[in-house]
This record gives C-alpha cells, structure tokens and sequence, in this order.
C-alpha cells in the first residue's frame, strides 16, 4: 500500500521514490510544561522538508573488516589512530567500534571506553558520546577473532530465509521487514531468538553487518527499518535523532477518545517493579522523566465499544502509544501491561493479542529520494477486523497530521 509517483514497487508494498514527499521535522517541545496529557484538534501547517544523504567516497585506507572477518588492526599489543569518515558522522562511540569490529562483544566495547583506554582527539570519552567526521579515534590493543564462517551454517542459512520471508522492502542501503507480533527486536533475560541476532546471517562481501536502526517492541507487528551499512546506519541514525521519520500506527483500543482527533502531550518515567518495568505519567522535571507527544485520529468504531486509532508519535519513548492511550481511558486490546479496565471484557473472536501494528514509515533515503513502506494486517488483526466490519483500505486521517 506504497504510494508514489515513480521507483520501482517492491514485494510488500515498499517503494522507493524519487523525491521526498513528507516534510517531517518533528521536534520535542520539551521545554514546555505538560505534566498532563490534553488533546485539541490538529492545527494546520505545512509541513517540512526532510534531510538527504551524500553517497561517501571510498578510502582504500579504512578500517573495516574483511570477508573473513580480520581486521587492520594489530594484536601486538600496539595502539593505532584512526579517522572517523563521513559516513560515520553522528555515530554514537560504542557504535562506531561495534560496527568496525564485529568480532569485539558490546560489553567489552562498553568496558574499554569507560576505561579511558579510547579516545576521542586525546581526551577520554563515553559510550552515548557522538563522533564527527574527521575525529581521531585511539584503538587500544585488540585481539579479534574472526568470527566462525556462518555462509554454509544450517542456523545462518535458516535466519536468512526466515528475514527475506518477512521483507517489505530492500536495496543496497536499507532492508524494511514486517516483524511478527511476538518477536523481540533484541535479546534482553531469557530472550535468545531476536531481529538483532539473526542479522548477523546478513553481511556484505566487504564484511559489513546489518544493524538496527530504530526499535519497536515485542508484541507490536509491523515496519521496522534496518541499515544494511555503515553509511546507511549513520545517516538513518541522524534522521531518526532529527524526527524527520514518519511513523504512523494503527491500534484498536477499548472505548471512542474523545475528541475524535487530538494530541495527547505527557512526561513519562519508568519505574521498576518486582520483575518488570513499566512507564507511568509522570512530572514536568521530575527525574527520569521525557517528554512524549503524541497525534491520534479515530477512523472508525464498532459500537462505542472499541475505535480504530490511527496514532502518530512525534517522540519515541519506550511504550510512549500503550502508555498514552490507556492515560487517556482508551488501552489498547490486548495489552497486558497497559490494560487496566476494570470489568471489561474482550469481544468474542477477538485474540487477546496487542492490536498495535508499525502500519508505515516513510524515511528520507540516505542516497536521495524517499523510502515508504505499509506492513499489511498481521492476521489476527485481519480477523479482529473481519468481525467489526472496518476496511482496511479506508481513509486514514492521521497522515494529514501537523508536525510538531
């Protein structure tokens, strides 16, 4: 359910076009005080112009890894120098050498920074810390090993033919997948089958490994963007922290918000409990707490009973749409963190399954142009769908939405 006016249609639904049609610079009006969620109808402004990337010149000098997985720096116990390049601008330091050196655990990535033992043009630096182009980077001593060969694994074998299964859309720079409800996007306690993990079936013939480039959680289905190189990474990584990507949802939530259309603006904080952890409402100033907007639309409803929400998050805070829509009375189906009706009961036919689903992301490309890709239904939201008589193919009024 692309839209365009030229690229190539890809199976799925992704296409690619040939100029940006979403302006979207989305800011975070921290600054201002919403302690409390309030919704008003969308105002109406033009929208911005999205940021393109440069294709980068290739330096023969550069340190990346080879096919086999070894790398150009010593392990003799010798420190080495080296020049963070364009395509590399905007990445955070842990990043960096996790994508330079994939033989390196994150851990240990983590220790040796926080050790002082690298340097950003001679002084010490943090993981979070961002590079520019042309900083001096200090490699200490490292002792990669190159990573077993996985081309003829039976599990690499497996994991790449269970990705292309889910392909929305892919080019040289950039992979959208369809993640099915249920499937974490990374591995956390107890969690070994993940999105990040099986990316490691995915290299290019120079090595490279394809990284995430933005989160969406684990029971939540649909469009989740993925760079297949460094200089895709980057240049994604900087469109995300701009919130020149359009992100639209789709929920079915318990009751009709009124008004029909609105922006809930909130503080969320997470907070601990015995083995979980969920974010609540919380302060202007309060510790811990960001800033979360969010736009909703209703496109339509089954009886007063349930709506159909199209939402729009400007920001992108960890459960930022489960944790609005139950704030305002209207919790997503099922959502077994968020879901706190009392007395209500799920509809016969309807799976107690989150109906959330990443429905579109429409990103600017990092070579030009303008990547947007639709995630179909996951099926029980189909049938969920099938029994209250909503289209799919209906009109959806978020997409007109301000930015903020």
């Amino acid at each position: 359910m692309s839209r365009g006016r030229s690229g190539p249609r890809q199976p799925g639904g992704g296409r690619q076009r040939a100029g940006p049609r979403h302006r979207n610079r989305d800011k975070d009006q921290g600054g201002r005080r919403a302690g409390t969620s309030h919704s008003r109808p969308f105002r109406t402004e033009g929208p911005g112009e999205g940021a393109r990337g440069k294709s980068p010149s290739v330096d023969p000098r550069r340190v990346t890894p080879s096919v086999t997985g070894q790398h150009s720096i010593r392990a003799d116990g010798k420190v080495e120098t080296v020049t963070v390049h364009p395509d590399e601008s905007g990445m955070r330091v842990d990043r960096f050498f996790e994508a330079r050196f994939p033989g390196l655990s994150f851990s240990h990535i983590q220790r040796i920074i926080r050790k002082g033992e690298v340097r950003v043009n001679g002084k010490r630096t943090q993981p979070k810390a961002r590079l520019e182009s042309g900083d001096a980077v200090r490699i200490p001593p490292l002792k990669i090993a190159p990573p077993p060969p996985r081309d003829d694994a039976p599990a690499a074998d497996k994991d790449r033919a269970f990705l292309k299964s889910i392909t929305l859309y892919e080019d040289a720079d950039v992979l959208v997948l369809n993640k099915p409800m249920g499937l974490a996007v990374q591995g956390g306690s107890g969690t070994t089958r993940h999105i990040d993990g099986m990316l490691g079936a995915l290299r290019s013939p120079d090595g490279q490994r394809a990284r995430l480039v933005h989160r969406i959680d684990k029971d939540t289905a649909g469009c989740l963007l993925v760079a297949k190189t460094r200089f895709a990474a980057a240049a994604l990584a900087k469109t995300f922290r701009t919130r020149s990507a359009r992100k639209i949802y789709w929920a079915l939530v318990a009751g009709v918000p009124k008004p029909r259309q609105g922006r809930i603006s909130t503080f969320l904080a997470k907070e601990e409990r015995e083995e979980d952890s969920f974010m609540r409402i919380a302060a202007h100033g309060e510790k811990g707490a960001s800033h979360a907007v969010t736009y909703y639309a209703v496109v339509e409803t089954a009886a007063q009973r349930l709506a159909w929400l199209s939402l729009k998050p400007v920001t992108g805070r960890t459960h930022q749409l489960r944790a609005h829509m139950a704030h305002v009375g209207n919790p997503i189906v099922g959502d077994a963190k968020y879901f706190t009706k009392e007395n209500w009961e799920l509809p016969g036919g309807l799976q107690n399954k989150l109906h959330l689903l990443a429905r579109r992301i429409a990103v600017p490309h990092p070579r030009g142009g303008t990547i947007d890709v639709s995630a179909p239904l996951p099926p029980y939201m189909q049938q969920s769908w099938n029994l209250l008589g909503f289209d799919a193919k209906r009109y959806d009024p978020i997409e007109e939405a301000p930015e903020e």
